[in-house]
């Protein structure tokens, strides 16, 4: 473990990139590999259910709904279940209920006696309506369809985290459940540390316990931010259940969730967060066991203060950049959305900066079919790569020979009924599974494009000497 550690904390950006296209890549493969369909999300009367129309359970892993409450009660949820690390893990990656699914959202917890509930996103952000709220507010009681939701009392342990205590009454039996509401994850972004979700897991399985029920995850789409807490959990377990071997692959693991569920864990950021999640994480359990952290500490080399795990960075804000090179983008479109065949732009999503995409989420069911704009955008620091290189261990396997492009060559994701990818395709230049809306701005070469009210411009640092011209000073005589 100690020297999975030091390869975690050393990793090469360049590569880490090139694994995550390889990722994207295989995941297209496997799908068509694996004949994954989605056919019931797809469906006429179930197309309104979906939060956002191009993200549907795969039909051979969505949560089936048998409980029936009424005549007009049908199977379909935008959820799907997921296999854990044990025989006796799993989970449910579920979108965040719809004002007209909230209904079904019970029918479910109740179907399969859920305990825990981890919600990682707020019902609002960005000025959208992310979530309905499913639940009662404090100390009062709420009826969705048949079953009435009590509060049985709210909790703040800290900034990040709401602990709500519920109990469910369906026929006159009662259940009780927990839910977990983190609530420093940005929309478009992660977070600025790992210490807070590892925090929330340890709580997550203090409150399931031995319970073989399975953990609720859900976000907005129920992949992002959902598809990393379902690794990170995964992993966990592997670390304290397994021996550690060389043939450990966190790209492995992402590409067996993305199996279950489509785009788990959907941008370069989100799967780099995990490794440096995972990286804390050994520390944390290296620290309790009493056992030294490094075989070798100089096998950890500290290239990058801003990006070195200790456990110092795992409890601050390791992933804080330095504030010189913060920006700030307004983002407030003055005239309406531009056509779908005019690729807009947004100054936070730099997954896109690169090129301009279309928008590819649709989002609340909208009848016009188009993507919602942010109103505004937030200041924070440019994401930058970690500055690490790769160890000599593997820890993951790159799906490909060095020489080769991304996503080439052969990748096993089982032990039992492997599956063997040859070739992997190229990604068409519009695929992007990314959790998000674009804004109207277009993509122009100009620091200020057009389709704002002209101030949508990237402040940048000054340059050349900050002292007026000498002949500025001079008396006119």
């Amino acid at each position: 473990m100690e020297r999975l550690l030091s390869s975690l904390s050393d990793l090469d950006p360049d590569a880490l990139e090139l694994e995550y296209a390889a990722v994207r890549s295989q995941s297209m493969l496997m799908k068509r590999d694996l004949g994954l369909t989605t056919e019931a999300g797809a469906r006429k009367e179930n197309i309104k259910k979906n939060r956002y129309k191009d993200i549907l359970p795969y039909d051979q892993t969505r949560v089936v709904l048998s409980l029936l409450t009424s005549d007009l009660d049908t199977d379909y949820i935008n959820a799907s279940l997921i296999e854990g690390a044990t025989a006796d893990k799993r989970y449910i990656a579920s979108q965040a209920p719809l004002s007209s699914t909230v209904t079904d959202l019970w029918r479910m917890i109740w179907q399969h006696d859920v305990k825990v509930i981890v919600m990682a996103c707020r019902e609002v952000e960005m000025g959208k309506k992310k979530c309905e709220c499913y639940w009662a507010q404090l100390h009062q009681a709420t009826t969705f369809g048949p079953f009435t939701v009590s509060s049985q009392g709210e909790t703040h342990p800290n900034e990040d985290v709401v602990v709500r205590a519920m109990t469910v009454t369906y026929q006159q039996l009662s259940r009780s459940l927990t839910q977990y509401q983190f609530l420093s994850w940005p929309d478009h972004d992660i977070p600025y540390e790992a210490a807070g979700v590892l925090d929330l897991l340890e709580r997550v399985r203090a409150s399931q316990r031995t319970h073989t029920s399975p953990v609720l995850i859900h976000c907005s789409a129920g992949c992002g931010r959902t598809g990393v807490i379902c690794a990170l959990d995964y992993i966990y377990d592997l670390l304290v259940t397994k021996p550690i071997t060389t043939d450990f692959s966190i790209m492995k693991i992402v590409l067996e969730l993305r199996r279950q569920r489509p785009s788990a864990v959907q941008t370069k950021d989100q799967y780099r967060f995990i490794f440096s999640s995972v990286a804390c994480l050994i520390r944390r359990l290296l620290e309790s066991s009493g056992r030294p952290l490094y075989s070798n500490r100089s096998e950890l080399k500290t290239q990058d203060k801003h990006t070195t795990v200790t456990p110092a960075s795992c409890n601050k804000r390791s992933l804080r950049l330095s504030m010189n090179d913060t920006y700030a983008v307004v983002n407030k479109p003055k005239h309406p959305h531009p056509p779908a065949s005019n690729p807009p732009h947004s100054g936070v999503d730099h997954a896109r900066s690169s090129r301009s995409l279309p928008p590819t989420h649709h989002y609340d069911n909208d009848p016009a079919g188009a993507s919602a704009a942010p109103v505004y955008s937030r200041v924070r620091p440019r994401n930058k790569p970690l500055s690490l290189q790769l160890s000599a261990t593997p820890i993951y396997d790159m799906a490909s020979p060095t020489n080769n492009r991304p996503g080439e060559g052969l990748l096993s994701l089982r032990s039992s009924g492997e599956h063997h990818v040859a070739a992997a395709e190229q990604l068409p230049p519009t695929d992007d599974d990314y959790e998000d809306f674009s804004s109207s701005v277009t993509n122009t070469p100009g620091l200020c494009p057009p389709g704002g009210i002209g101030f949508n411009c990237r402040i940048q640092k000054p340059k050349g000497p900050r002292d007026p011209p000498a002949e500025w000073s001079r008396l006119e005589r």
